[in-house]
C-alpha cells in the first residue's frame, strides 16, 4: 500500500506541486483581502426612514 502511495507521488509529481501551489496562493490572495478590508476607514452607514409628511 505505501509503496502504491510513494509510486503515485513521484508519477504524478509536478502535478501535486501545481495543485499545492494554487492552493497556498488562493489563501494568500484571501488573507490579504480579509485583512485590507478589516482595516479599511469606511464611513459608517446609517438608515434613516423618509419623513411621510414630506413626500405627501
Amino acid at each position: 500500500m505505501l509503496t502504491k502511495i510513494k509510486d503515485f507521488v513521484k508519477d504524478n509529481q509536478a502535478d501535486i506541486a501545481l495543485v499545492v501551489g494554487v492552493v497556498l496562493i488562493s489563501l494568500l490572495s484571501f488573507a490579504m483581502g480579509y485583512i485590507v478590508a478589516k482595516t479599511a476607514d469606511q464611513p459608517q452607514l446609517t438608515i434613516e426612514e423618509p419623513n411621510v409628511e414630506e413626500s405627501i
